[in-house]
């Protein structure tokens, strides 16, 4: 039989005094949960979904870490029932009540948020979606010269000349005061036997540059290839929370 393999990991940098990123790996979470030793899970690849998902917390905003929790926990909660592009969408904007409905309960959390972006595996289809600018590659070419491909849509708008990345995020789980209702990015892709994809925060891209990413992506070993990938957004200073997730389609 088919199955899902995942090597992941989070970490709080070099810069951040905790954690704010949360991830989702089947039915298991780590939330603000701080180590560089990447974890591998193994999942058959058969009649039951399985969503790989990360959550990075609104920085500037209260309580960045409940909210990627609460939305890890959740997605974990019900991702064996994510079977369409309707139910993932229909969960997310679940999400997005949970954490109004949170911070209505407590005023100290009035205003948090979160990012999301991932994938729900199964044997007929993967399921890609985000909100914020979290992101999802397809690691594509070969095994010696892999090459990254953004399947995930960013919630921002263009860097300012010279930069390759912006601060600016405009569609969050949260993140305001008022109630704001969330429109996912959802894509559909074949389940193919060798296919890899990498989830993250921005943690990793905004200090990594695609190019250093697919170098380090080169080989088979996913655990070693996600340890290598933490250690270059902590060689490039580490300003953010580090959340990776090396997902591969095996016969």
């Amino acid at each position: 039989m088919p199955y899902i393999a995942v090597s992941a990991l989070s970490h709080e940098g070099l810069v951040r005094d905790h954690n704010e990123d949360s991830l989702a790996v089947g039915p298991w979470t780590l939330c603000a949960t701080v180590t560089e030793s990447p974890q591998t899970l193994l999942f058959p690849l058969g009649g039951t979904p399985v969503v790989v998902a990360v959550a990075d917390g609104l920085g500037g905003h209260p309580a960045g870490e409940v909210a990627s929790s609460l939305t890890a926990r959740r997605l974990a909660a019900s991702g064996t029932a994510l079977r369409s592009e309707d139910d993932v969408r229909r969960e997310l904007r679940s999400c997005n009540s949970t954490l109004y409905e949170a911070a209505e309960a407590d005023p100290d959390l009035t205003g948090m948020g979160t990012t999301v972006a991932g994938l729900v595996l199964s044997a007929e289809h993967v399921l890609v979606f985000n909100i914020g600018d979290s992101q999802v590659f397809e690691i594509a070419g070969t095994a010696a010269a892999p090459e990254l491909r953004l399947l995930s849509t960013d919630d921002s708008p263009p860097p300012p000349p010279g930069r390759r990345t912006t601060n600016i995020v405009t569609s969050t789980l949260g993140g305001t005061v008022v109630r704001r209702e969330v429109e996912p990015h959802l894509r559909r892709l074949p389940a193919a036997a060798g296919a890899r994809y990498l989830v993250c925060s921005d943690g990793l891209t905004d200090p990594v540059p695609p190019e250093e990413l697919a170098a380090v992506l080169a080989g088979e070993d996913d655990q070693r290839a996600a340890f290598e990938l933490w250690r270059a957004a902590i060689e490039a200073g580490g300003p953010d929370n580090i959340t990776l997730a090396l997902v591969r389609i095996e016969e």
